[in-house]
């Protein structure tokens, strides 16, 4: 599970909005901004913090390190 941090990496290298991930994810808008302002992995209903990381992997996201000592995210590009 990514940590806040790397959501918003990643919503950047994708250049997203927080509202367009809760729209692509199947979320609320308040859900991202939970998930992003959190340091670590967020607590989260399972089912919600997999449809984030399913839409950004299916987007290029690839989530690498620790999400909390050593977070990485990188774009894939297709």
């Amino acid at each position: 599970m990514p940590s806040g941090p790397q959501i918003r990496a990643a919503r950047a290298l994708l250049g997203i909005s927080a509202k367009e991930l809760a729209q692509l994810a199947g979320v609320g808008w308040a859900t991202i901004q939970r998930y992003e302002s959190s340091v670590e992995v967020p607590s989260a209903q399972l089912h919600k913090m997999d449809q984030v990381s399913k839409v950004l992997e299916d987007a290029g996201i690839e989530f690498s390190g620790d999400p909390v000592l050593s977070p990485g995210v990188r774009l894939r590009r297709k």
